[in-house]
């Protein structure tokens, strides 16, 4: 574990010479509200390390020792997402092995999987939900968080042959670079969809007013306990006492510590007494009529999608998903489809 300004020049004087490392990142967001990076696994060949960012080493210095090298993920959306919140992070040379596997036809992309086929070794899922903030990390932690990268090297050298063989080299090129487009694009929550839980239109207005109320109070309560807001209370309690408060007053209360009872009752009460009008509403749908002419051409590009997918030996998503195709047939709009998905389809 790399942790200390000794071992971390150590560190930065090791990948100098590098011209690949495969990296995975841990962060804590099953065990706190605020999400932060825990640890970075860096591999290279003959060499697998752990950095501790909690250590208040200077990424910036990892992060400038990176740039112009070939950096290896696999899965490499959440990964970059949570660096970038470190520092000016170097993804001008990704190679991510599940894009990579995916365009090779692999019918299962997840790392244990891929090391399992290829590698025939099993990994262990153990670690998966463990507390990546805690100090010492357990040595099953360890060798879970290891394994992460040992075997990107191998994987990346395999599919990129692989896709020279099979000339998909710019499929995976072209779609890599919309995933690090994607990834540097700041996601705005809408706030008034936030407190709408899977089984939430199931509820009346008034469950609705109760249910926001307390989506709002439990997450003030998460961001004051810096706790997941499921340790504060879960989505279907919530959606419990939605249902029940506006029917039954001695509803069931969940157990909750003196100091946020009171807040909960205050904040109850308010969406219990709350006028009618002021009551959330439906989420109006967007009316989007389809003609015959649409529905018919949607169907041509879905079979001809499906019997291109099948020559290639690929997921017939992988071409393009069902709403680009209802995209296409509505306004022959392209623009969601990279080149080489448009190429496939002989669509302009």
């Amino acid at each position: 574990m790399i942790s200390d300004h000794s071992l971390y020049t150590d560190l930065l004087n090791q990948l100098a010479p590098l011209s690949e490392v495969a990296l995975d990142t841990e962060a804590d967001s099953l065990h706190c509200y605020f999400e932060k990076l825990c640890l970075i696994q860096i591999g290279s060949p003959g060499n697998l390390l752990l950095l501790d960012p909690l250590n208040g080493l200077p990424l910036s210095q990892f992060f400038k020792a990176l740039e112009g090298k070939r950096l290896i993920f696999h899965d490499a959306d959440y990964d970059l997402r949570l660096l970038r919140r470190s520092g000016s992070f170097p993804d001008d040379n990704i190679f991510d092995t599940m894009i990579a596997a995916r365009l090779c036809g692999e019918p299962h992309l997840g790392l244990a999987a891929l090391v399992e086929k290829y590698f025939h070794v099993q990994l262990s899922k153990a670690s998966r939900k463990a507390n990546w903030g805690q100090r010492p990390l357990s040595a099953q932690m360890v060798e879970y968080a290891l394994n992460d990268v040992r075997y990107l090297h191998e994987l990346a050298a395999i599919f990129e042959e692989k896709l020279h063989e099979l000339e998909r080299i710019e499929w995976f090129y072209q779609s890599r670079d919309r995933m690090i487009r994607a990834t540097r694009e700041v996601r705005i929550k809408e706030e008034e969809m936030l407190w709408r839980i899977s089984g939430y239109s199931k509820l009346s207005r008034r469950s609705w007013a109760v249910l926001r109320a307390v989506w709002q109070w439990r997450d003030c309560e998460s961001r004051k306990s810096d706790k997941p807001p499921f340790y504060i209370l879960s989505n279907s309690e919530m959606l419990r006492i939605a249902e029940s408060a506006p029917q039954d007053k001695k509803f069931i209360r969940p157990r909750l510590s003196p100091s946020q009872k009171t807040l909960f009752e205050e904040v109850l009460a308010a969406a219990l007494t709350l006028p009618e009008e002021e009551c959330p509403q439906s989420i109006p749908r967007s009316s989007i009529h389809t003609t015959k002419q649409e529905v018919e051409l949607v169907r041509k590009l879905k079979d001809k999608r499906d019997y291109i997918a099948a020559q290639l030996g690929l997921n017939p998503s992988i071409i393009a998903s069902k709403l680009a195709l209802e995209m296409i047939a509505r306004n022959s709009a392209s623009g969601s489809l990279l080149p080489w998905q448009r190429a496939l389809l002989e669509i302009e």
